[in-house]
């Protein structure tokens, strides 16, 4: 019993002795500096502190600077740049200059400079250059400056691309070392010049959804008055008619599918256009008009503003049946027809507007799902577990498919109307006849894309085969036949 005693204290000890080696060999986590203790040095400090680094705020109030996260330390501004070499700098600029006052603490520190402005080129130069100008002795990188607190808070993080730059790269390293270890994506924009580039990133408003929503909203306006000029102003003028309680449901509900059907063709529509110029051109390796990259560059959001005025259109067309106007109309349609005839008309099985109903009605469904399903392909999560194949299949394929059928549910609504003299009010074209025009163009350039002699050639263009290929140099050609 002595012996096994002693046995186990014996392993006891070797274990802790173990422990204490694994204690000493770990290496301590690094310590980080954060001026500011507001929002964003708050959530960036608590971010640190889940990664593994040790955190101190630098604080011109360290008593009394609000709850800070757990395990951070905070001291006065010069106490804190002499414990840390990497310093985050989470103060507007406005408060640069406390800076001076504690230079020579800053000497061979790198700052990191988080700072935004409220509007663009509010200053003659960037924040950062601002900075290396104040603290001459320190090194500055700007970066990080695209991330929010929200963001930092919450963890959403993974893949999240920032952008860095500055004029020492051994100090972008290692600002890009603490990032990737936070999950993000670094990306080096060169020098300090890059600063008002970096600066400005932020103050962006949906750079690219500023196209689309133009256009949709200048679509939505025009056909908004055009057909309040039609069918409201034009049954008040001629037929003293006042329908002006038209205008929140019925007029809307005509608007809606118009934009939709247009935004949804001119998503098509570069694509044939950049297919003719590499027609045109006998090659792919030329640069499209800048207008022409632009519009091709934001298809996929004019898709989704197209998908989400079709949204729209089958809420509002949901919405009809009950309304007190529809069911007013209806409900003395049938007591006019008991009243007259004492009983109600047999419904004719043959009958080409039931057909024509139904045809449009159908129509009109299966273009709305393949309307949802390409706007579900969209999302990065759906289209980044398809193939190539698989993707372009749906985005394209499908895509003319829905466009084709969508356009059909068009012409099935008016196919009685065309000819119709009492369909053009003043003279003027219905506004499902405007619409139309759009995507038959894009359906007619399509078809002659796909002709054989077409289709074959364009393939060889995009495989990189050149009409015109650039003659040999005559000189080489001779040293060759010698």
């Amino acid at each position: 019993e002595t012996g096994a005693e002693g046995k186990s204290e014996e392993m006891k000890e070797n274990c802790n002795s173990l422990n204490l080696l694994e204690m000493a060999a770990a290496p301590e986590p690094e310590l980080l500096c954060i001026f500011g203790t507001g929002d964003l040095g708050r959530s960036l400090g608590f971010r640190l502190l889940q990664s593994g680094y040790k955190v101190v705020y630098g604080s011109r109030r360290p008593h009394s600077c609000g709850p800070l996260p757990q395990g951070a330390q905070v001291m006065t501004h010069e106490e804190a740049a002499k414990s840390a070499d990497l310093i985050f700098v989470c103060v507007h600029r406005e408060h640069y200059e406390f800076l001076t006052s504690i230079d020579h603490c800053l000497q061979g520190k790198v700052l990191v400079d988080l700072s935004n402005n409220l509007k663009k080129d509010i200053y003659p130069e960037a924040n950062a250059v601002y900075l290396q100008r104040l603290v001459p002795k320190a090194t500055v990188v700007k970066g990080l400056n695209t991330l929010s607190a929200w963001a930092l808070q919450n963890g959403l993080l993974a893949g999240k691309q920032v952008y860095l730059c500055g004029e020492s790269e051994e100090a972008k390293q290692a600002v890009a070392r603490m990032a990737t270890k936070l999950g993000l994506t670094v990306l080096d924009k060169g020098s300090l010049s890059a600063a008002r580039e970096l600066e400005n990133f932020p103050l962006q408003l949906f750079p690219d959804w500023r196209l689309p929503l133009s256009i949709a909203l200048g679509l939505t306006a025009f056909f908004f008055f055009y057909l309040l000029i039609r069918d409201v102003i034009y049954a008040y003028v001629e037929k003293n008619n006042d329908i002006s309680y038209r205008i929140m449901v019925s007029l809307t509900n005509k608007v809606c599918p118009i934009v939709a059907l247009i935004m949804l063709s001119l998503c098509y529509l570069p694509g044939a256009v950049a297919a003719f110029f590499q027609l045109y051109r006998g090659t792919k390796y030329r640069r499209f008009p800048n207008w022409l990259d632009r519009w091709m560059l934001c298809r996929k959001q004019m898709g989704i503003v197209a998908l989400g005025y079709a949204f729209l259109h089958a809420i509002y067309t949901f919405i009809i049946p009950i309304r007190y106007s529809v069911r007013h109309k209806l409900i003395s349609a049938v007591v006019d027809e008991v009243q007259q005839k004492n009983k109600t008309t047999p419904f004719d099985f043959d009958n080409t507007e039931a057909w024509g109903t139904d045809s449009f009605l159908s129509l009109g469904i299966l273009g709305f799902f393949l309307f949802v399903l390409l706007g579900l392909t969209s999302l990065p999560s759906v289209g980044g577990s398809l193939s190539w194949r698989e993707f372009s299949f749906i985005q394209s394929k499908l895509g003319h498919l829905t466009l084709f059928i969508c356009t059909a549910h068009g012409y099935i609504y008016g196919w009685n109307k065309f000819l119709s003299s009492s369909t053009y009010k003043w003279y003027t074209p219905p506004g499902y006849m405007l619409c139309l025009i759009v995507p038959s163009v894009v359906l007619v350039l399509k078809l002659l894309l796909l002709l054989p002699c077409v289709d074959r050639t364009l393939t060889r263009i995009r495989q990189g085969w050149e009409r015109n290929k650039p003659k040999e140099n005559a000189g080489e050609i001779k040293a060759t036949t010698l």
